[in-house]
């Protein structure tokens, strides 16, 4: 399958489509299978107890998620997520970065399904783990 989207043009649709958080998330490598998004961790994303939030990690499981579906179906603003399951395996290490790794697992005419895994940068277990379904427009 060849991508319809390059890394440059992920970064160029997140900052034009929404800028409110465009530059939040960072493409480290992508295939039309697999991406890798990281996420710098800011003070916004803590909460009490020195951990980062469950709504920061399920953000970053669901941008891989349309991000990779984007560069598999092109510019589509209108993909949305219909389904999430995340677990939250671990505590993340407090102010480090957050590193996605997703897996493009079904694209198919309405629905796409990827999973993601979530590590904090500096530990080799994951943190949390998300299964998501898309539904895309026609």
């Amino acid at each position: 399958m060849t991508l319809k989207m390059d890394i440059a043009d992920l970064h160029g649709f997140l900052a034009e489509t929404f800028p409110q958080v465009g530059t939040d998330f960072i493409v480290d490598a992508l295939t039309p299978a697999a991406i890798t998004v990281h996420m710098p961790v800011a003070d916004r994303h803590m909460r009490p107890g020195g951990t980062i939030s469950g709504p920061a990690m399920f953000a970053l499981a669901d941008v891989t998620a349309y991000l990779i579906i984007l560069a598999n179906i092109g510019p589509r603003a209108l993909a949305v997520t219909t389904n999430c399951s995340i677990d939250f395996m671990r505590k993340p290490a407090a102010g480090q970065m957050l590193i996605c790794e997703g897996r493009l697992l079904k694209l198919g005419r309405a629905l796409a399904v990827v999973d993601a895994l979530i590590y904090s940068a500096g530990q080799a277990a994951p943190v949390a783990r998300a299964s998501l379904t898309y539904s895309l427009p026609k």
